[in-house]
């Protein structure tokens, strides 16, 4: 087996397990501070210590897991708290990035965000939650390309793993589905239009809204 062919293996072996503890993580099978033990985890899933080692990684990067010095690595989940600073912080740079996005919109960006759109209203009427999940990411995305700035977009995606965590903590129903399709929808219109105010206002709902869904869901889960 060739380096490169062993490496990607370990990669997507170590991805795989991610997906397992992350899913115990958020459905609380896992505490908050419980610690995750890797000799353990490794010898549950049969596999050696490193693509363990690696899922932690890919999980703290999501903000899942803590490591604490000289003591290991603990779950994290997601809080209340959590979910106020994350849409705090969202608002205050999205707002800032529609903004952006709207003076140098162009025929191609709106089509973009049209066809995402689009293709959102189909996926909500099929309830199909991941497909509509990943186009709203793929929306936001087009926007902060569009947006213009490097500094920006690197800002912007340094929390895409927490936005993800937070996604992955909600139970989303058709309604939810049709609403999100919407939100978006209300976003392209002002940004097709040209129109700073009613963009940051569109987005400002939009967030306001996700919030919201996050913190049915966890109180649902509490």
């Amino acid at each position: 087996m060739t380096e490169r062919k062993k490496f990607t293996l370990e990669f997507s072996l170590s991805r795989e397990i991610a997906g397992i503890l992350r899913d115990r993580i958020l459905h609380g099978e896992y505490g908050i501070g419980e610690q995750l033990k890797e000799n353990r985890i490794a010898g549950e899933l049969r596999v050696s210590r490193t693509p363990v080692r690696e899922a932690f990684k890919i999980l703290e990067d999501e903000g899942l897991v803590e490591y604490r010095k000289n003591r290991g690595c603990f779950a994290q989940g997601i809080t209340r708290q959590d979910i106020e600073d994350i849409y705090a912080v969202r608002k205050a740079l999205e707002g800032l990035a529609v903004e952006w996005a709207c003076r140098h919109m162009t025929p191609d960006y709106v089509q973009r965000l049209t066809d995402h759109c689009d293709l959102m209203d189909f996926y909500a009427g099929r309830e199909d939650a991941s497909q509509v999940l990943e186009l709203n990411e793929g929306f936001h995305d087009i926007i902060y390309e569009a947006a213009g700035s490097r500094f920006m977009a690197r800002v912007l995606r340094s929390y895409k793993g927490y936005i993800r965590m937070n996604r992955r903590n909600v139970f989303y129903e058709e309604k939810n589905l049709r609403e999100i399709s919407a939100e978006h929808k209300a976003i392209r219109d002002a940004l097709a239009a040209g129109d700073e105010e009613a963009a940051r206002q569109a987005m400002s709902r939009h967030l306001d809204e996700s919030r919201r869904r996050a913190e049915a869901s966890l109180a649902r889960m509490e």
